[in-house]
């Protein structure tokens, strides 16, 4: 089953809570020590474009990359009010292909975790290192297997609010390494005249990202021809930690 199809609907709506600003704030930070304040930059996994978006107002070229038309149909629409100049593609991180190279190339909340297979993930590396600028700057983050397999666990999360609600049923396979998370998201109908009740429409996906540590991060990176730089746990921004639950790292462009 496809992800973010009916969840691009309401995946705002319900990442409301979202802390976009202070990633984008940690990711420019990230980018300034290496001197990169500008220029043309690559958000991969954007989904919806509300970061990209943050960073276009920073004042960097934004490209934004999504294998889902739906999420990106909702970016576009985003685009359409803000009167940003951002390019989006309907690509996949595995095989995405650019005009050119970029300064730099962000992606957070956890996209790379999408990626199953450990080929997969050094193919999206592979071409990141491939469309840097020279000594240009891959910044991302990716959920720990701690957090999939401690924090989140076998659990069920639901919520309801006035316009949608959502099941959330989560599994993990700790010989496997994926988290399963089954989503049922009803949505109220938007087009419904005033002799009908208010209805629900109800769609379900199914989301698989697999738990990375760390030595395995670096280990794709150096193979896929990056310079790993550092690593550091993105909620407290200091050292990584045994429950580190999401981390940044940051790599290099190096002689291609």
């Amino acid at each position: 089953m496809e992800a973010y199809t009916g969840f691009a609907e309401v995946y705002d709506e319900l990442m409301d809570e979202t802390p976009y600003v202070q990633w984008c704030a940690n990711a420019i930070q990230a980018l300034e020590s290496f001197g990169i304040q500008d220029g043309l930059l690559l958000e991969l996994g954007c989904g919806t474009g509300t970061l990209t978006e943050l960073l276009a107002t920073k004042g960097f070229d934004m490209i934004g990359v999504d294998c889902s038309e739906e999420m990106l149909n909702i970016a576009c629409s985003k685009r359409a009010q803000s009167h940003q100049d951002i390019l989006y593609l309907n690509q996949d991180m595995r095989t995405f292909e650019l005009y050119g190279t970029v300064r730099a190339v962000v992606s957070v909340c956890d996209s790379l975790n999408y990626l199953l297979e450990e080929e997969d993930l050094k193919a999206c590396f592979r071409l990141v290192n491939n469309y840097l600028d020279p000594k240009g700057i891959f910044f991302f983050d990716f959920n720990t297997r701690y957090k999939y397999e401690t924090v989140i666990g076998d659990s069920v999360i639901a919520e309801n609010r006035e316009n949608c609600s959502f099941i959330w049923e989560n599994y993990f396979d700790s010989e496997a390494g994926i988290n399963e998370y089954d989503l049922t998201i009803f949505v109220k109908e938007k087009e419904v005249s005033l002799a009908e009740q208010e209805r629900f429409l109800r769609f379900q996906e199914v989301h698989f990202q697999r738990g990375y540590t760390l030595e395995k991060i670096k280990s794709l990176i150096e193979d896929s021809g990056l310079a790993f730089i550092r690593a550091y746990d993105a909620d407290t921004l200091g050292e990584v930690t045994d429950k580190s639950e999401r981390i940044y790292c940051i790599a290099q462009e190096k002689m291609k």
